[in-house]
């Protein structure tokens, strides 16, 4: 059964946005006076902003909406978007992407990131025409790693769970596409620290290695 759909993750996968999403949650931490030690920021990779403002709010016993703690982050991250000089895709993504386009294969992004940080990655780097659907994780009821994204994902295609493939660099992402029953392959990011891979189909360090001559025998 031949590979027909690739359910694309955004954060550490085609963008390095970690680093701007962690200068704008510690901004945003020294706002609040609250401190968050690395151990608990690894869990917040794969999640939406919603779940991780949720959490800080619990934790810390913040007297404010998870709207409006997210609004503070959100300015914050689209300051370093702007501006940071080091901002671009992750290497060998683009190549990877028009090889899939070139194939016939269906791309869609599943990402927990909120559709205006995906609509500004998409024209930033002229991804739309590759794409038939972008999800944002932020609009939907569970966050990864609940397997609701990849289902979405897996059923916009139009294609069967066993033609599709899920690139995750996060354990929250692998554990949503375990969940979605969806093969999993999980790309080591330098930006996404303390991150497990066990219970992914395959691990890759280079997007070489995810060229449909090379995973096609796993499907």
């Amino acid at each position: 059964m031949p590979l027909k759909a690739v359910l694309f993750d955004m954060d550490g996968v085609i963008v390095d946005t970690e680093p701007l999403h962690r200068k704008a949650y510690y901004k945003m931490f020294d706002d609040f006076g609250i401190e968050v030690d690395d151990e608990f920021y690894s869990t917040f990779t794969g999640s939406s902003t919603k779940s991780v403002c949720e959490r800080l709010i619990e934790r810390h016993g913040l007297e404010i909406s998870w709207e409006d703690i997210a609004a503070i982050k959100r300015n914050y991250f689209k300051h370093y978007f702007d501006t940071d000089p080091d901002f671009d895709l992750i290497p060998g993504v683009k190549d990877l992407i028009l090889h899939y386009h070139e194939n016939r294969i269906k791309l869609v992004l599943a990402s927990s990131a909120h559709m205006n940080t995906i609509n500004w990655v998409f024209e930033k780097f002229d991804l739309e025409k590759y794409f038939i659907a972008k999800i944002s994780g932020a609009d939907l009821k569970e966050s990864k790693p609940h397997p609701e994204i990849f289902e979405l994902a897996a059923e916009m295609s139009g294609e069967p769970k066993d033609h599709c493939m899920v690139i995750e660099d996060s354990t929250n992402g692998i554990k949503a596409a375990n969940a979605a029953g969806i093969f999993c392959a999980a790309f080591v990011s330098e930006h996404s620290v303390l991150q497990h891979y066990e219970t992914a189909d395959i691990v890759v360090y280079d997007f070489e290695e995810l060229r449909v001559e090379k995973v096609g025998k796993y499907f």
